[in-house]
């Protein structure tokens, strides 16, 4: 068991490292989260910046760009092994390969927050955007990113397959952009569309969230109202099978062979 932690914690340390050597990078995404932020809520805004609506479309378009990472974490990362013939050598290890990779996405999530800490401070001091702070939201937050991070698996398991999976990520990034409720609160679409949005991950997670930090919601509150059982269960929905489908995209990979083929 120690040895298992170690192990995990070594893949942090290493990701930590890793993304750290690369400063520009870095600079490079803080600098896209502000710009791209800015960008949407003045068009949204017909080209003005309307406060009483930049506080909730900060907190969807933050966890939007959790997805974003999410999915370009497991996709991006597993093909590069692929690529570099270190795949088979990840494999080789005898400690689980669900750990490692858990260490690998912990590592990323420390990066991200900081940056969506540090691109916020600066989105809230230059455009006012009023963003209160509630303790709650802690939770909920972390529920969001666990069926998000669910999610991430099933991305990966395609790239185990399939490898060049780069237009599907970016699909469903998309989709996820538009119709979780990032831009554009889902009850303003189409009933049909807005039953599709509910079962996306994040979508639940932003509306319980808004309803927190904006209409001053307490857990028990959400907790009556449904939302917070309802985003128990899609963030659950989303890590098992998440982890199911890699699993089973795992076995077939080995299977065919495919791991450490490119």
């Amino acid at each position: 068991m120690t040895s298992a932690l170690l192990a995990t914690w070594n893949e942090v340390w290493k990701g930590l490292i890793i993304r750290w050597s690369y400063k520009f990078s870095i600079l490079m995404e803080l600098l896209m989260i502000v710009f791209i932020f800015i960008g949407i809520t003045f068009f949204m805004g017909g080209g003005t910046f309307n406060a009483s609506v930049m506080g909730p479309s900060l907190v969807g378009y933050i966890v939007w760009f959790y997805a974003l990472i999410a999915i370009a974490n497991m996709s991006w990362g597993l093909r590069e092994e692929t690529q570099t013939g270190t795949l088979e050598q990840l494999y080789m290890s005898p400690h689980p390969i669900g750990l490692l990779l858990v260490g690998r996405t912990f590592a990323t999530l420390v990066v991200t927050t900081a940056e969506v800490l540090i691109a916020g401070t600066l989105l809230v001091l230059i455009l006012r955007v009023p963003l209160p702070f509630d303790w709650a939201a802690i939770p909920i937050g972390l529920l969001t990113l666990a069926g998000l991070y669910g999610f991430g698996f099933v991305i990966g398991g395609a790239t185990l397959l399939f490898k060049q999976v780069e237009s599907m990520a970016n699909l469903f990034q998309n989709i996820l952009l538009f119709l979780n409720g990032a831009l554009l609160p889902v009850d303003r679409l189409p009933p049909w569309l807005e039953s599709i949005a509910l079962t996306l991950p994040s979508t639940v997670g932003i509306i319980v969230l808004r309803r927190v930090l904006f209409d001053g919601a307490t857990l028990l509150d959400v907790w009556q109202d449904g939302s917070l059982p309802m985003l128990l269960v899609n963030s659950a929905a989303y890590c098992i099978g998440g982890l199911a489908v890699y699993l089973w995209c795992e076995r077939v990979a080995r299977t065919k062979g495919l791991l450490g083929q490119y």
